[in-house]
């Protein structure tokens, strides 16, 4: 089966992370999403994230009608900060029937030279790469980058954060069930 694997803190998960994995799997042969929570990204500071089984909890709570998404918790097994080679070499040893690629924002995909093991992934992994507008893909890189036009909303995580402290409405920004959690 074909995995996209949506790695990402999701502090919290929004409706722009819901609508980008729907468009993928509308627009592309990806029959599976994984939303494979990072408890720990190596380049987010851990004092701004909620507690990383909150997060675990509402992307569940997200997507627990979608058939065709999976939220993996694999990297609260793993060691932290998490690591996408790690947890990529971790998963297809696990699930060696799959065929794995990655999905992430082009503002991502900008500084993916930057990961560990950045060019064993980009060797290995197609990577489908929602654009996001002020970044561009990288001109020169040896990654099998895929380009999706997919619908984008000026939500952030942490603008919604900001709110939820402000004692402000999250109403539409993250779906229903989110916001009464």
């Amino acid at each position: 089966m074909k995995i996209g694997l949506y790695f990402g803190s999701f502090n919290p998960v929004h409706a722009g992370h819901l609508i980008i994995a729907n468009h993928i799997l509308n627009e592309t042969d990806i029959e599976r999403i994984w939303f494979v929570l990072s408890p720990q990204n190596p380049f987010k500071v851990n004092h701004s994230l909620l507690n990383e089984y909150d997060r675990l909890h509402l992307l569940r709570t997200a997507t627990e009608d979608d058939i065709r998404i999976r939220v993996s918790d694999i990297e609260f097994n793993l060691p932290k900060p998490s690591y996408t080679s790690v947890t990529l070499a971790h998963l297809a040893e696990k699930y060696p029937e799959n065929e794995f690629s990655i999905i992430m924002g082009s503002d991502s995909a900008q500084n993916l030279h930057n990961w560990k093991n950045a060019e064993w992934i980009m060797k290995h992994y197609i990577i489908y790469v929602y654009m996001r507008p002020g970044f561009e893909l990288p001109e020169k890189t040896d990654a099998n980058f895929i380009s999706l036009k997919a619908p984008l909303l000026e939500i952030s995580a942490t603008h919604i954060r900001k709110l939820v402290t402000e004692g402000k409405s999250i109403r539409y920004l993250v779906p229903e069930k989110v916001r009464r959690n």
